[in-house]
């Protein structure tokens, strides 16, 4: 399968993958499909995140890589994505406490302002590419504000947001992975100013919080604004991205929701299901588990749990290749992931899309595609990197 057909359509490959269901061993480790074997996965404190050197590595080559220091990322120790008990607790707790209901509900606020900035400026114009213009700015400047970044920060912002992406995916280029390493290099030369700025002059939001009266130290505080900046953008701009080419594609369900607007909820959990953000996650085993009388799996190796497998599962989802915004059971897809290191900011991309779909929908009702969506060329982030659409008619 070439990278074009994987970011294109990777779910026959899942299907096909899923065969008769159950934990598929794989060169590297294992890999599991179906829904109720995912969700038990992610919640089973048998499995952990942290990453271990293969102790099959040979000694210099091992000693060279607990050497190698690389730039705060968020996928990897010390952001609480990548930690298990009892530091996962301890990373968590601090920025959890942030994101109240309350401090979540002010930031409505905001996405409604950015949201109708957005829009007046599309307004001026009878094309725009979407994802540039739309579906990367609202969630770019609610992550700015929660980070207490300057608005006039946004476009080096976004620019540093999508060249290093890729380093939330799997498979890359080297030439591609070193852009996103230099890129993730400029951003923690900007976090760690910014940091200190915000020791000297804390300001009133959630990371200015977080600097102040936590514990966490400054590898820890960059290592968890990465996870902020990378789960909380790309998850939302690719999700009204998708949604958007998604609705477009399916005329009879966006008429529904223009006759009944209060089933936008229950759409925006189908719009997860039928085409989450994140393709996957992994999980390690720390003991020996077996599942349904299979072979036990060995403690250390990885196991790649698909996140889109869950959610395609007929067995939990009747008909599962059907996009039908009525599914009555579609909040229960796995987009989030489950367990102790379920998302953290799903209530705030929830918030911030069910406000900018609708808005858009009813602000250019003529909106339609004006060519064709190109993909990113990435697996496990799945979303366009351009939406050309043409907001009137002729």
């Amino acid at each position: 399968m070439s990278g074009d057909e994987g970011a294109t359509d990777p779910y026959p490959l899942i299907d096909e993958l899923r065969g008769e269901g159950g934990v598929r061993a794989t060169p590297v480790g294992y890999a599991v499909y179906d829904y109720e074997l995912c969700r038990e996965i992610l919640r089973d404190r048998r499995f952990g995140v942290r990453r271990s050197i293969d102790p099959g590595v040979p000694g210099p080559l091992r000693r060279y890589a607990e050497r190698v220091v690389l730039p705060p990322s968020p996928i990897e120790s010390p952001s609480m994505l990548a930690e298990d008990p009892p530091a996962h607790e301890r990373l968590r707790k601090p920025v959890a406490s942030a994101f109240t209901p309350r401090a979540v509900a002010r930031l409505g606020d905001l996405v409604r302002e950015v949201t109708t900035q957005q829009l007046d400026a599309m307004a001026a114009h009878e094309s725009v590419d979407l994802i540039a213009n739309f579906a990367a700015q609202v969630p770019a400047a609610v992550i700015m504000e929660i980070l207490g970044f300057p608005a006039a920060d946004r476009e080096q912002f976004l620019r540093w947001g999508s060249t290093g992406a890729p380093l939330m995916d799997v498979g890359v280029s080297w030439r591609t992975y070193r852009s996103a390493m230099a890129a993730s290099e400029a951003m923690q030369a900007y976090l760690v100013a910014h940091i200190e700025k915000l020791r000297r002059e804390p300001g009133d939001d959630i990371f200015s919080v977080l600097v102040s009266t936590s514990d966490l130290t400054d590898a820890e505080l960059m290592a968890n604004a990465n996870l902020l900046m990378a789960a909380g953008f790309e998850t939302t701009m690719d999700l009204i991205g998708n949604g958007v080419a998604l609705l477009l594609s399916h005329p009879d369900q966006l008429e529904l929701l223009r006759a009944e607007p209060d089933r936008w909820p229950l759409a925006i959990e189908e719009l997860l299901r039928f085409d989450p953000p994140f393709q996957m996650t992994a999980r390690r085993a720390l003991e020996p588990v077996q599942f349904d009388g299979g072979a036990p799996l060995v403690p250390g190796k990885s196991v790649l749990v698909s996140l889109s497998g869950a959610n395609r599962d007929p067995v939990k989802f009747p008909d599962p290749h059907r996009f039908d915004i009525t599914r009555p059971n579609a909040r229960e897809h796995l987009s989030f992931g489950s367990g102790i290191h379920a998302c953290l900011g799903a209530s705030l991309s929830r918030l911030e899309v069910l406000h900018a779909l609708p808005a858009l929908f009813e602000r250019f009702p003529d909106i339609r595609l004006d060519g064709e969506p190109a993909r990113r060329r990435l697996f496990n982030v799945r979303g366009y990197s351009q939406m050309p659409v043409r907001l009137k008619s002729r």
